[in-house]
């Protein structure tokens, strides 16, 4: 399951509803890149989720996500933080076992032990500045 907190359900209907308010959801990914090997990605869902989509609905708002991102998002939260720095969308991801310094890259357990260059927040990759 992915959980959506209320004040980020509350900023995603807010921006649905600035741009016409008839989209599907929005829908959280990971891909890979990023400083620390995986990347999360959202976006507003102009598309209905598709069979092999899974739908998670939080204080109105739904949250899509595909199955192959699902195995890394499991447990995941996301949140929206509107304080002047660092603000934003936050994902909390209980299977991060290391993130950038930005929170937009991680790896978890099998990406960690398939590392061998030692790379990582610092290395050149996501541009936020590595910590």
């Amino acid at each position: 399951m992915v959980t959506i907190s209320e004040k980020a359900a509350a900023e995603l209907k807010s921006i649905m509803d600035q741009n016409g308010g008839t989209f599907a959801g929005v829908r959280v990914f990971v891909a890979g890149g990023g400083c620390s090997g995986l990347q999360y990605g959202m976006q507003i869902a102009d598309e209905p989720p598709s069979t092999d989509d899974l739908v998670f609905d939080h204080a109105g708002v739904k949250v899509i996500v595909d199955t192959q991102s699902h195995q890394y998002l499991e447990g995941a939260s996301i949140d929206f933080d509107d304080s002047l720095q660092g603000g934003g969308f936050k994902i909390n991801n209980p299977n991060a076992v290391r993130s950038c310094g930005c929170g937009n890259s991680f790896s978890n357990a099998e990406e960690e032990g398939a590392k061998q260059d030692g790379g990582g927040c610092g290395s050149g990759g996501c541009g936020c500045g590595g910590n």
